[in-house]
């Protein structure tokens, strides 16, 4: 825009792009560092002479690095850090010519502002080729996002299997279906408790969707969004995607969560399933893609067997993420026994009323 402000891309080699956009967030950091310490040597020296306006602002600037408020997020997704430049730019070009040391800081003027780092690949990168980068990324602390489409297969090559290919599903180098599960990218990140993890669908909850990406970039940490990316390869009509993509939701197939660390530090839970009910078909899913179709109609009893595998494998998951979103579960349990302790001990009766999500 009129400010400067906007997206750059830049691409790396398929197999190393996770150590690529981890490096330019390195560089990137190395100048912020070099920065602050070129302010703090300006604002240090007598013999630098400015305003008042100038030196309150370039406190401000320094205080917010030293606090370690490196990328505090306003409402909206705005950074406080850009406020700050808002002020910085306009009074560094006034006086830029008073003091080299001044001018240094406006030939850096872009680096007041805060940037958002993203690594954006495909299921076939994250799941398979690239994944040793990746897991270096999100096993780091540096605030680095990822974003995933997951196509659940290499769609720019052909339509191969990857590991994001779920069982049952046809591609290529898998015929007759695959046979092993879909590696579940979402609880491997959530395993190292300092990852902020979202699975979203854009076209069934684009509320969830945009919340979940401001969430990620106002983390200080790593984290990974996984997005359901229809493809035409999955053998449905495009024109049918949000449809689609609803059913998929719906059937379970693909769950929306939010997983964010911040909250557990404040005696929260720090997931948050937002898709909670069941209410679909899987079977009926699954007719509509040719990818499991196409094993129906050759081999109808192994695709039987391998769609049954897929769902059972769906609901221990999706029994999982209920688990996980449940607040405090032990706690809870342990305030429940606390008090039948205290009827037993008081010689009050205690009726236990109990059921099922089934009603039995």
């Amino acid at each position: 825009n009129a400010k400067g402000e906007g997206p750059a891309w830049a691409n790396s080699l398929f197999e190393d792009n996770a150590e690529f956009g981890f490096g330019m967030r390195k560089a990137f950091k190395q100048r912020r560092d070099y920065l602050a310490n070129q302010v703090e040597d300006t604002l240090a020296d007598k013999e630098v002479l400015m305003s008042e306006e100038l030196r309150a602002a370039l406190n401000q600037y320094l205080v917010m690095r030293k606090e370690n408020m490196h990328d505090l997020l306003l409402p909206r997704g705005r950074s406080i850090y850009h406020q700050i430049m808002e002020k910085l730019v306009p009074l560094l070009e006034k006086e830029k010519d008073s003091h080299a040391k001044i001018k240094n800081l406006y030939e850096l003027e872009d680096m007041f502002g805060r940037s958002s780092f993203w690594i954006v690949g495909g299921d076939g990168w994250a799941y398979d080729i690239g994944y040793g980068g990746l897991d270096h990324v999100i096993a780091s602390e540096e605030h680095v996002n990822i974003l995933v489409l997951d196509t659940e297969m290499y769609s720019n090559t052909g339509g191969q299997a990857s590991k994001a290919t779920p069982k049952g599903a046809m591609a290529k180098f898998a015929e007759s279906g695959k046979l092993t599960a879909k590696k579940d990218m979402g609880q491997l990140a959530m395993t190292y408790k300092n990852v902020y993890v979202a699975s979203i669908c854009v076209h069934v909850n684009p509320q969830q969707a945009v919340r979940a990406f401001i969430e990620a970039d106002a983390y200080p940490g790593p984290s990974i969004i996984l997005s359901y990316t229809p493809c035409i390869s999955q053998g449905f009509p495009m024109a049918e995607s949000i449809q689609h993509c609803q059913m998929a939701v719906d059937s379970g197939y693909w769950p929306l969560y939010r997983y964010n660390p911040e909250l557990a530090a404040h005696g929260n839970n720090p997931f948050q399933l937002d898709s909670r009910k069941i209410k679909g078909d899987l079977f009926k899913f699954l007719a509509k893609e040719n990818r499991f179709a196409a094993v129906m109609r050759r081999d109808p009893k192994h695709a039987e067997e391998l769609d049954n595998k897929l769902q059972e494998n769906l609901v221990q998951k999706n029994h999982l993420l209920q688990v996980l979103n449940k607040e405090d579960l032990e706690g809870q349990f342990s305030k429940l026994v606390e008090g039948l302790s205290d009827a037993k001990s008081s010689g009050d009766s205690i009726t236990v009323l109990y059921g099922s999500e089934s009603g039995n």
